[in-house]
């Protein structure tokens, strides 16, 4: 038998998707029949990983896309599994991720007319009027498969639309008489069905951006997906030299700008003051970032000429939003530098401004390293997220991925880690906790011969259904490392109510409803659910070599979780007080 679901699988192999994070139900006879037939009979399709929940799926799904820039497919049951994705698909959407979701249905034949009818009291229940209304607020694309005649057709429609910018997840959906139904193959011609591509700037307009750039005297590039592609990273460095404009990431969660480079100024997250060189700007050139400042705690000065460069310049999925600027462009950032770059080759500068441009700016990037040294040998009694982050940079070498969830020490992780190569850092680009986990699998899954860190706060720890992550490393041979910021609690919810009520009751009580006590045993539940090395660290004398034998046993094959305490939750402010204090 050749089915609609034989050749939805044919069209995922075709389309080149490797894996299907599947989470199987009773709406996939077909599939399962169809995946069966075809490993009797030796032929390719996409690899299965079976995972028992639909969160950690498309986390992984995330975490390969990011890695490659390649969807992969989700496969869950009916609207139950659909709505469990939950979180995840808020955060492939948010981030442009592409991945497709597809989704059986309930049968909408009752008495046995088609093959595939309702035989089973859960396909009652699980019929409801819209199940792609579930997924359409998050994203790009959805459609029913009703016939086997335009299915591929469907699968590759679907994928092209991920995959062009904004990319995004799409979602498909195939009740059991639809994907039951016998079928003729047909072939796709795949070259037909390539991405839309790249957005470039107007030719027009690069001159008048090229003039204010080069009319500044205090020009700054804001940041925080560019890195998405690798390439970019190298023209925004070679723009950077030639003009010594420095560079600031906001709440990054890709690499875009070398560390170690002496125009990188840091980066910021929900940072409550001012960033000096984004105040003292002329000119600000925002390439990719969603939030490229805070209003009421960090902006630009009133009188700095604002560029704004991204694939979605008007954030049409977000009902608020809006940042005055001279000119916004809906381009890739790596097409625009490189029309920029190419522009500037011939341009006639200002070589004594840009020299001391380059002194001022490399002396400031000088003292920031400074600083952070000091924060991170900081005498304080335990162990500082500063310090842990600290040690984990002292594992990484270039092989290295760094996960980072660390939430509220999101902003700690990214200045301290100094991540310097392309696709060596990622964040989730979006706000649902739990990433972590599925992330690091789906990236290893991506390329076996990296070695992954996954950071993580306790809260986004437990988010990340550890139980069917780690069942799961296990299984599919995809170990890696991760270490826990544990603050015994959610801090982020208590810097919100303080940012509203710093002087309110919850503050003088200091009751936020906030704190995990007693703690759980976190690194367990990772070794009671895939033998997981475990290890709990409060003495900031093991750390160092809780953290080298849990990288031991990890390029040994085994994952390991490295449970670090950090400050609790309710003194961490006097620990953070302690530590500037030092520092200044």
């Amino acid at each position: 038998m050749y089915t609609t679901g034989t050749a939805f699988l044919e069209a995922l192999q075709e389309a080149g998707v490797k894996y299907i994070f599947a989470n199987l139900g009773s709406d996939h006879p077909s599939i399962i029949e169809s995946l069966a037939r075809a490993k009797q009979e030796n032929k390719e399709l996409p690899t299965v990983i079976t995972c028992p929940h639909e969160f950690v799926a498309l986390s992984a799904a995330h975490g390969y896309a990011q890695a490659t820039g390649e969807p992969q497919a989700v496969l869950v049951h009916v609207e139950c599994g659909t709505q469990n994705l939950g979180g995840a698909i808020h955060n492939a959407f948010k981030s442009r991720v592409p991945v497709l979701v597809f989704a059986g249905a309930s049968p909408y034949t009752q008495e046995g007319e088609l093959t595939g009818s309702r035989n089973e009291f859960i396909h009652w229940i699980q019929d409801v009027y819209d199940q792609r209304g579930i997924m359409r607020g998050y994203s790009k694309y959805d459609n029913e498969i009703r016939t086997g005649a335009n299915v591929k057709q469907l699968v590759y429609r679907a994928l092209q639309i991920a995959k062009s910018d904004p990319a995004g997840p799409v979602y498909l959906m195939g009740p059991r008489e639809a994907m039951e139904q016998e079928t003729e193959p047909v072939t796709i011609q795949k070259e037909l069905w390539e991405p839309i591509a790249p957005a470039a700037i107007p030719p027009k307009h690069i001159e008048e951006l090229a003039k204010d750039l080069l009319s500044a005297k205090k020009p700054v590039v804001v940041t925080s997906y560019l890195g998405r592609k690798k390439e970019a990273v190298a023209e925004l460095v070679h723009l950077s030299d030639q003009l010594a404009i420095p560079v600031i990431e906001s709440v990054p969660h890709h690499m875009n700008f070398p560390a170690d480079h002496p125009m990188h100024c840091g980066s910021y997250w929900n940072d409550p003051k001012q960033n000096q060189v984004l105040a003292e700007a002329d000119f600000v050139l925002v390439l990719d970032s969603d939030v490229p400042w805070i209003q009421m705690k960090n902006k630009p000065s009133k009188d700095a000429t604002v560029y704004y460069i991204d694939i979605d310049p008007l954030k049409e999925t977000k009902p608020l939003w809006y940042i005055p600027s001279k000119r916004f462009f809906k381009a890739d950032a790596y097409t625009a530098l490189q029309q920029l770059n190419g522009y500037l080759k011939d341009a006639e500068l200002d070589k004594d401004l840009v020299s001391e441009r380059w002194n001022d700016y490399s002396s400031y990037h000088e003292r920031q390293k400074e600083v952070r040294t000091k924060m991170e040998q900081a005498e304080v009694e335990g162990i500082t997220p500063e310090y842990l982050t600290a040690c984990v940079r002292e594992l990484m070498d270039e092989n290295t991925v760094v996960l980072n969830e660390g939430i509220t020490n999101y902003g700690v992780i990214s200045n301290h880690i100094e991540a310097s190569e392309p696709g060596s850092y990622f964040g989730s680009g979006a706000g649902s906790l739990g990433w972590n986990g599925g992330a690091a699998i789906g990236m290893k899954l991506a390329d076996p011969d990296k070695t992954i860190i996954s950071l993580t706060g306790d809260g986004s720890f437990l988010f990340s259904v550890p139980s069917t992550v780690h069942w799961m490393a296990k299984r599919y041979n995809t170990p890696f490392l991760t270490v826990i910021y544990n603050n015994q609690g959610w801090k982020a919810p208590k810097h919100s109510t303080l940012g509203v009520h710093p002087d309110g009751v919850a503050n003088q009580f200091q009751d936020f409803y906030v704190h995990f006590d007693p703690p759980a045993d976190l690194s367990g539940v990772a070794a009671a659910a895939g033998e997981a090395h475990a290890i709990t660290v409060k003495d900031r004398s093991k750390l160092k070599e809780a953290l080298e034998e849990g990288l031991k046993q990890v390029k040994e094959g085994r994952s390991a979780v490295i449970d670090v305490y950090i400050p609790h939750v309710y003194i961490d402010e006097e620990v953070s007080n302690i530590i500037e204090k030092e520092t200044v």
